[in-house]
């Protein structure tokens, strides 16, 4: 019998946070900028909701940016609500091909017609049912990406205030962007506004006077972001299995999204060859889902065939466990040909690359390990074959870390070359990729000059409050009541 998910829509609780925390960091008068666009937030809510719908709680980089950023609006006394859709497995199959879409590929080379339409609807139908008991009239909903697309028009129809937000795109438009935009296009033709992460990813047929810029956030106090020193990291991870130890349990806990204590006891589940690597071994580090546009594969290549192994560097490549995701179907097919090609190295090669698969089931806990991993990482990859945004990225630069990535998409934005860390101009090109991150091993200094460039670069531009000032000014000029505020498609404050 075929296994089906959940088509019912749930609701996912979010602990409110007091956005004065950020104060240490941003300094007082940024701080004052943000309670006083709080403020404006709230007046002209005057009593309304603001719901995010999409389609899974943990897992992926929506997911996490929901995650903290609600729990940093709720603190603002700003009622902020988070919906989570279901589906079947048809309905994931035909939106994961329109996210490969949007990127600019055919995907798994199935059809996006009439069929694939009735199949996308009659999931979208029994959530539309429960959403609509949510939503009064005047709340602003927030729908995000490929799978919630085609709630637009039944809240649109009850008199919500709609906003649609994509998280992926590409710069240059081809034939299967323009196929996955016909197919969503009918969707979203009544909604009040676009928010996309880069201009260059709006289609043709959005209005530019309802378009707006808006780059994710990260939290620097979440499990992922929050401090956790040297001693701790390697205890950490050498309990999960990444590094060569006792495999004793970490002695400090992380800070779960409650402000609760927890402690990390699930270990990874890790291909390799041999022992881990050495805690004094440097590590290049990728962490990102089991997709193909991540490019994990071509990482472990031109990290086997182009850094001197002389180094005696180390590569972990770090995504959920295959069973984690629920909106993401190819992860298993994905990680399955990244393993197959791991297993093709060179044993000298493979005893230096470490496949892992951070479990799930506790999302705070997967995300501590992934700081652990971040933090002791020399060198931090992303090298994907397009990007909406990086969140890795930007967690890698808040904790001083170099970046070597792909000059596409969003991680344009958030790199300059030289820098904060260094881009590839061809995300193909596996020799240009293994010679800047073997550049960075053979020049500490060079690595370090980064990092710290990095670190101030991601408070300056990627925390919470720049990201709610951006959202404030959406709202006011979608809502009509925001006269004399500045808001134009793409400004950043």
């Amino acid at each position: 019998m075929a296994t089906t998910m959940s088509t019912r829509l749930r609701e996912v609780e979010v602990q409110a946070l007091d956005p004065a925390r950020l104060e240490p960091l941003v300094g007082p008068e940024r701080m004052a900028t943000f309670e006083a666009t709080a403020a404006r937030v709230r007046e002209l809510l005057d009593g309304r909701m603001v719901l995010n719908v999409n389609s899974t709680a943990a897992g992926g980089g929506v997911a996490e940016m929901l995650q903290t950023l609600l729990a940093y609006v709720r603190g603002a006394a700003i009622d902020a609500r988070w919906a989570v859709i279901g589906g079947d497995p048809a309905f994931f199959a035909i939106t994961k091909r329109i996210h490969n879409g949007l990127y600019g590929s055919a995907g798994d080379g199935g059809e996006l017609g009439a069929r694939e339409r009735q199949a996308y609807e009659r999931a979208l139908r029994a959530n539309a049912d429960e959403l609509l008991a949510l939503v009064r009239p005047g709340d602003l909903v927030l729908l995000h990406d490929p799978q919630t697309a085609g709630l637009a028009h039944a809240l649109h129809d009850v008199g919500a205030l709609v906003v649609w937000r994509c998280h992926v795109g590409r710069d240059e438009p081809n034939v299967w962007t323009e196929r996955a935009w016909a197919f969503l296009e009918p969707y979203l033709d009544e909604v009040d506004g676009y928010v996309f992460s880069r201009a260059a990813f709006a289609p043709r047929w959005a209005d530019p006077a309802r378009t707006f810029v808006i780059p994710p956030s990260i939290d620097p106090f979440s499990a992922k972001n929050e401090p956790m020193s040297a001693h701790n990291v390697r205890r950490a991870l050498a309990y999960v299995g990444l590094l060569d130890g006792d495999g004793s349990p970490p002695v400090v806990p992380f800070t779960r999204r409650d402000g609760s204590p927890g402690r990390i006891n699930r270990r990874v589940d890790v291909q390799q060859t041999g022992p881990a690597a050495r805690p004094g071994a440097p590590l290049v580090l990728q962490a990102s889902r089991w997709d193909a546009w991540k490019d994990m594969a071509g990482v472990m290549e031109g990290f086997a065939d182009y850094v001197d192994p002389a180094h005696g560097a180390h590569l972990v490549l770090a995504g959920p466990a295959v069973t984690g995701v629920a909106d993401d179907p190819e992860a298993a097919e994905v990680y399955d040909d990244c393993l197959a090609r791991w297993r093709a190295l060179p044993h000298a090669a493979r005893s230096r690359v470490h496949l892992a698969c951070v479990p799930m089931a506790d999302p705070d806990e997967a995300a501590a390990i992934v700081n652990a991993l971040q933090r002791h990482a020399t060198v931090v990859a992303q090298k994907s074959l397009a990007e909406g945004f990086g969140l890795t990225v930007a967690e890698a630069m808040w904790k001083s870390r170099p970046v070597v990535g792909s000059a596409v998409g969003g991680i344009v934005d958030q790199v300059v070359d030289g820098e904060h860390g260094l881009l590839v101009d061809d995300p193909h090109d596996l020799p240009a990729f293994g010679e800047a991150v073997d550049g960075l091993l053979r020049d500490p200094g060079e690595a370090e000059r980064l990092g710290r460039n990095a670190r101030a670069r991601a408070v300056a531009e990627f925390l919470g409050d720049r990201h709610l000032q951006q959202y404030a000014r959406m709202f006011a000029a979608l809502d009509g009541r925001g006269a004399g505020t500045e808001v134009g498609a793409g400004a950043a404050p």
